[in-house]
């Protein structure tokens, strides 16, 4: 317990933190003058080998703590209140005390991570299915009614997950300059939503491409259900494999699995696939700082072979490939909103997933969550939304049409009552 001691003696000075080791011994830190009992942070390691597992790799073994029941929150606390305390302090103390150090352990992460890139088409597809092939029941549980999985847009903080989750797809539909009758690519499509809503409201032949199989059966299903699988169809491909010509391709939430090796890869094709006047937006979670490895507690646990890119690399690989960036917007704090509304779906329906899975998934997806929100709040994470273009002439020379096509789409939809609660109750 000695070095995870001192690492806390550094950092909690403002705020209570109270630990009782597994032989009951009871540490505390901060100023207990200065908060309230509510305001004081109580937790139990249960493990003996619990404190050196968390001090030798703070971020990788506090997570797996968490996991495995060796680190317990005590009410009226819970694991998203700690992460935010604890790293809302990291951050102030100069760059983060419980940041790895030496040169050694940084040199391994960076190679691991880069070792982890190497996205060939077999490894994308069990990366896919590691993440994406958890049960339908169990996304269906913490998302929206359309099962969008990736940032909500915020137009007020206050809106419901499902307002956002639409004014989301209306930002994007205004972005890429969408008319009747076009021909559009969706990688990464998810289980659906994006694609059947470009049908929706312009009339668009979509193809719909993932690597997660039951996304793709559920996708359509969805399309079959709606009558409009002549027009919207999902297949289950690499989107290296595609051929064909498209007038529009969007790109959501996918770009974090191809891996900062294959970005003048994955331009490259994207650029051969546009016709010459298209449009194409990408979202993205990205850094807002200089490139760095994503941390491995989301690499091994989460999102194997995944990466989040620095704008300077995508700016870089979309020069190297002849594309001209038409548009480009940084967005802050709209995931994060997201990513707390998903973890209070999560957390209301906890009895309902330990019975699917167990209470170590449970756990699991606590964590992810919040140390993702954690990382919009306190840390360099962003979303990063870029069109791009071929041809200059293919939008208008300012970029008012956005907000004013967004907010006439945004008002054809009326977001829907959260079903999940209705259900909760009966």
């Amino acid at each position: 317990m000695w070095l995870l001691d001192k690492m806390l003696r550094l950092l909690v000075r403002d705020g209570r933190l109270i630990v009782t080791d597994h032989d009951g011994k009871v540490y505390e830190y901060g100023n207990s003058d200065e908060v309230g009992e509510g305001e004081q942070f109580h937790v139990r390691l249960t493990n003996k080998r619990a404190a050196r597992h968390i001090a030798k790799d703070p971020r990788m073994g506090a997570g797996e703590a968490y996991m495995w029941g060796w680190l317990v929150v005590e009410p009226p606390h819970d694991i998203r209140e700690f992460v935010l305390f604890i790293m809302s302090r990291d951050n102030k103390q100069d760059g983060g005390k419980l940041k790895q150090k030496g040169v050694l352990r940084r040199s391994f992460s960076k190679a691991t991570a880069w070792f982890d890139q190497m996205n060939s088409r077999n490894r994308s597809s069990k990366n896919a299915v590691h993440h994406y092939g958890l049960t339908r029941q169990f996304y269906e549980l913490f998302l929206d009614e359309d099962r969008q999985y990736s940032m909500a847009y915020y137009r007020d903080p206050a809106n419901s997950l499902e307002r956002a989750q639409l004014d989301k797809k209306a930002l994007v539909a205004a972005k890429l300059r969408l008319g009747p009758d076009m021909r559009l690519l969706d990688i990464g499509c998810g289980w659906g939503g994006l694609g059947l809503y470009y049908h929706r409201h312009f009339g668009c032949e979509v193809l719909g491409v993932s690597l997660a199989p039951d996304q793709v059966a559920f996708a359509n299903e969805r399309a079959a259900e709606a009558g409009v699988a002549d027009k919207v169809k999902f297949q289950l491909i690499d989107y290296r494999d595609i051929e064909g010509s498209f007038d529009r391709i969007s790109s959501v939430g996918m770009l974090e699995h191809v891996g900062a090796r294959r970005y003048d890869e994955y331009f490259a094709k994207t650029n051969s696939l546009l016709a010459d006047d298209g449009v194409m937006l990408t979202h993205t979670i990205g850094r807002k700082g200089p490139p760095r490895p994503s941390d491995k507690w989301s690499r091994k646990y989460i999102f194997p072979g995944h990466y989040l890119p620095s704008l300077s690399q995508l700016h870089g690989a979309l020069e190297r490939t002849r594309w001209e960036a038409s548009d480009t917007e940084t967005l802050r704090y709209h995931y994060a909103y997201t990513l707390a509304e998903w973890y209070r779906r999560t957390t209301l329906h906890r009895a309902a997933i330990v019975d699917l899975y167990d209470e170590q998934l449970f756990r699991m997806w606590q964590f992810y969550l919040v140390g993702v929100e954690q990382s919009f709040l306190n840390g360099g994470l962003v979303n990063f939304q870029i069109q791009s273009v071929k041809r200059r002439d293919a939008v208008p020379m300012t970029r008012d049409y956005i907000s004013t096509e967004a907010a006439r789409l945004s008002a054809l939809d009326e977001a829907p009552e959260w079903h999940l609660e209705r259900k909760a109750a009966e």
